[in-house]
């Protein structure tokens, strides 16, 4: 039921738009610069806000946004960030999750990861769908994000990572298969598109990354 009311939350339009911009800054956001992006009033953008901490969609924490410290610097205000708590709703309840880890044992106990990154591998081209391909890498990144992976540019916009993994929970629990099966999906998936996907993994964010394969050469 907690996930059912956490995303209920989000039918509110104000709500849901103040959330998406959260989710897709990828760091934390101070409540002046969301109120101006959503087009609301700062206390009203404060209570959405507040609402979904208090569901679990988002974190809280504090920092001085002036950049500044010692006197004068100002009091440190509220910022949000995505939360890291996966949420999902099927009625009745469905647990996807074990079968997936299941299999996920399964594989890795009979030797079977390159079976399964060849099959994701050759997933990954049939979702590129009737089109074929993608080209360049905001074009990929497009499609990332319609897949639920979060992409953001990094600082100096060469490389495109994502915020969420889609296997998450099975990845922390099997890393090695299951996210060579991710990067052999979206190797599929940019196959022929210019741009080149590798590991990297980091904390909190997905293994794999996209950069323009053009970046790579020698």
């Amino acid at each position: 039921m907690e996930d059912i009311e956490a995303i209920a939350l989000l039918q509110d339009p104000v709500r849901r738009r103040l959330y998406e911009f959260v989710a897709a800054r990828g760091r934390e956001v101070g409540r002046n610069e969301a109120a101006e992006v959503v087009g609301v009033a700062r206390t009203l953008a404060a209570f959405h806000l507040d609402k979904l901490v208090g569901a679990g969609l988002l974190e809280v924490g504090s920092r001085r946004l002036t950049g500044r410290s010692g006197p004068g610097a100002g009091r440190p205000a509220k910022v949000y960030r995505l939360s890291a708590v996966e949420r999902g709703v099927s009625v009745p309840a469905r647990d996807y999750r074990t079968a997936a880890g299941l299999l996920a044992e399964a594989a890795e106990s009979g030797g079977l990861d390159r079976e399964v990154w060849e099959v994701a591998r050759r997933r990954g081209r049939a979702l590129r769908g009737p089109a074929g391909t993608w080209s360049g890498l905001d074009e990929v990144q497009g499609v990332l994000a319609e897949r639920g992976y979060g992409p953001v540019r990094d600082e100096d916009g060469a490389v495109v990572r994502m915020r969420n993994c889609p296997f998450g929970a099975v990845a922390e629990e099997f890393p090695p298969l299951v996210c060579g099966m991710n990067l052999a999906l979206l190797e599929g998936l940019v196959e022929g598109s210019g741009v080149r996907v590798r590991l990297d993994p980091r904390p909190g964010w997905c293994c794999v990354v996209a950069e323009d394969s053009k970046n790579n050469e020698d």
